[in-house]
């Protein structure tokens, strides 16, 4: 399968088998083309606008005459809730299926005391954190019943408690309904009393292992670099650059709070923080504790309700105790970069290398500069083959390392990011736990969100962990 307008195939020459009622992980380095094979699974492919070569069957049909048999969950949460509210959008399924009128109310909650929601239906699709929407999105897939479940990094944004229920659901809907599943995860470990068959694939190579979990994780294949978290594997082994001590406060926030139009309540605060140089802080929490929107406010991003978030002299000489949120984009670009929740969220040209020049030139860096730091950003996070490339088709790996060099374009002296390995298979991982360390031993501040344990071990030198308002 080749996307429009794109040199390189999303998928080429797999040859697989999926027998009803197999639990198979699929597997594979970030761009291999996973995503692309679970949409086309679903039928979600226009056959009119994508190249394809040979055949794709789902219970021997083309996939578009199942799409009653199956369910897929998006790697992007924020890309699923298509109603205002969450009944609603685990409903709207439902009666896309013709479900009967009757039988829906009871699916719906069913369905959502299944993943955990914490809400009832009545609540707003838009007040859901990322973490939360994924949960709505999850409920959704499994109240339509499907024969085949096509499950694409579900827990990518979920805290360590609401990943492992989510587990413990999946279980228990594959055991009743004897449903097939195809899941696509870089972390491995905790998915394995799951699995039955793990499947690896290249880019344009095929399938390039095929087995039970033991054996290819085993080293039948090279685990890690194929792309697979395997069992123990952890980018903290990988011993990023020394820290060094932490040098003088870049931003302050005092008392800063922030409450969403119509919340009943704070969506995070009144927090009293420093983000300092050369060091990293890690903001983590349960889903739903605001972590993203305290990463919006330390970037000045958004205002504070109450409180505020400022500058000190050493971020910007001059303009101490301004308040980020005031800005203008030229200045802020150059002080402060940000890494969304969201890569999409922050793309807003045409190819890979206009992307990567586009802040240096607001910056006022010039051509020459603005194409210098595009080129050595393209080459040190492996996107070079791409620079042509429009980033809405990048894989999902692929589109964090574009975001978070967008980021560095402009050699901000702090850099906030919001899930930074999401997507990211251990090579990646790796690779960008070794670039955040040598900007920390530069004296570069760094401040991210996350749920990944193991980066928070291997970079963080100090760590913030919110709680979910009461």
């Amino acid at each position: 399968m080749r996307y429009p307008g794109r040199r390189e195939w999303a998928l080429r020459g797999v040859d697989l088998r999926v027998e009803p009622g197999e639990r198979l992980l699929l597997l594979g380095r970030s761009g291999s083309g996973k995503s692309t094979l679970l949409a086309a699974l679903a039928g979600l492919l226009d056959p009119a606008l994508t190249e394809t070569e040979g055949r794709l069957l789902v219970d021997g049909v083309h996939p578009h005459q199942a799409l009653d048999r199956t369910g897929l969950l998006f790697q992007d949460p924020e890309s699923q809730p298509v109603m205002g509210r969450a009944g609603d959008d685990v409903a709207f399924g439902l009666e896309n299926r013709c479900v009967p009128t009757a039988e829906i109310p009871s699916r719906v909650r069913a369905a959502l005391d299944a993943v955990d929601f914490p809400y009832g239906p009545e609540r707003s699709t838009d007040a859901l954190s990322g973490g939360e929407q994924q949960r709505l999105a999850l409920a959704g897939t499994l109240a339509l019943e499907p024969g085949l479940l096509l499950l694409d990094e579900p827990t990518a944004n979920l805290d360590p408690d609401g990943a492992e229920k989510l587990r413990g659901v999946l279980g228990r809907t594959l055991e009743a309904r004897r449903a097939t599943l195809v899941l696509v995860e870089h972390r491995v470990r905790d998915w394995l009393p799951l699995i039955d068959r793990v499947v690896v694939i290249a880019a344009g190579g095929g399938v390039v292992a095929d087995g039970p979990p033991a054996r290819v994780l085993a080293g039948a294949t090279p685990a890690p670099e194929a792309g697979a978290w395997s069992p123990g594997f952890s980018p903290s082994r990988r011993p990023p650059m020394p820290a060094r001590s932490p040098g003088k406060a870049l931003v302050l926030a005092e008392r800063a709070s922030f409450r969403y139009p119509a919340a009943p309540s704070d969506a995070v605060g009144p927090v009293d923080l420093e983000l300092r140089a050369a060091e990293a802080l890690a903001i983590t929490g349960p889903n739903g504790s605001g972590k993203s929107t305290l990463a919006l406010l330390l970037g000045g991003l958004i205002r504070p309700r109450d409180g505020r978030v400022v500058a000190t002299d050493v971020l910007a000489p001059g303009r101490a105790a301004e308040a980020l949120a005031g800005w203008p984009a030229r200045e802020l670009v150059r002080h402060v970069g940000s890494v969304f929740q969201d890569p999409e969220h922050q793309f807003l040209t045409g190819s890979v290398r206009d992307e990567l020049m586009l802040g240096p030139r607001r910056a006022g860096l010039g051509e020459k500069v603005a194409a210098r730091r595009a080129g050595e950003l393209m080459a040190r996070l492996g996107l070079a083959h791409l620079a042509a490339a429009n980033p809405f088709t990048l894989s999902g790996g692929e589109k964090r390392r574009l975001s978070v060099a967008t980021a560095l374009a402009t050699s901000p002296p702090l850099l906030i990011l919001d899930e930074p390995t999401f997507g990211q298979d251990p090579v990646g991982s790796s690779e960008l736990l070794d670039l955040l360390s040598a900007l920390r031993h530069e004296g570069h501040g760094l401040c991210f969100v996350t749920h990944d344990e193991s980066f928070v071990h291997a970079l963080a030198d100090r760590v913030l962990t919110l709680a979910r308002p009461a």
